[in-house]
């Protein structure tokens, strides 16, 4: 068993007041393993309401006045340390299988061009069986053809500039690879 500490500090300096929605929280179904709060604290103090989104996330919602907002938290979560269980033998199902209500996984993303990635994707991997080995060819690929750094982080950098720059953060990595098994 491991303890992982999660902590951040966020500063704007905003022009306007400004409503914000933050997914700033551990998941819910990780709630358990949480051995402290995990609160959002905010400077200048404002009311915090939370809510749980479509995907089942925790997301807090506030009004943040114009002028300097810090946004921080730490807590403390509990994890196995074990690594993700590993199924070769995964399938992937048809869409024209799915459930409705797992459609909306598939959709583009203002982050997730799918639309855009449709013959690139055939093009890399259109020649791997779909399943767990196609996925598994998805993250190597990313992994490989994609440098980690934080100095080109952005928050408006969408899977293709991830692609064509070929450089980001852990969410841009997330990203790319998303974009690819939707497309």
């Amino acid at each position: 068993t491991m303890l992982i500490r999660l902590a951040y500090d966020i500063q704007f300096e905003l022009p306007a007041e400004v409503a914000m929605v933050a997914l700033l929280h551990v998941h819910p179904s990780r709630a358990n393993d949480l051995l402290q709060p995990d609160e959002l604290q905010t400077e200048p103090k404002l009311d915090v309401t939370s809510y749980l989104d479509s995907f089942g996330n925790r997301c807090a919602r506030f009004v943040a006045p114009q002028g300097h907002l810090r946004l921080s938290s730490s807590t403390l979560i509990r994890d196995s340390g074990n690594p993700d269980p590993v199924n070769p033998s995964a399938r992937a199902t048809p869409v024209g299988d799915l459930p409705d209500d797992m459609l909306r996984y598939l959709l583009s993303s203002r982050y997730c061009e799918v639309d855009l990635f449709s013959s690139i994707a055939f093009e890399l991997f259109g020649q791997t069986a779909p399943g767990w080995g196609r996925v598994q060819a998805i993250c190597d690929w990313v992994h490989h053809w994609v440098a980690f750094d934080y100095q080109h982080a952005r928050p408006t950098k969408t899977a293709m500039d991830v692609y064509t720059e070929r450089v980001g953060v852990c969410r841009d990595f997330q990203h790319l690879a998303i974009t690819f098994c939707r497309a």
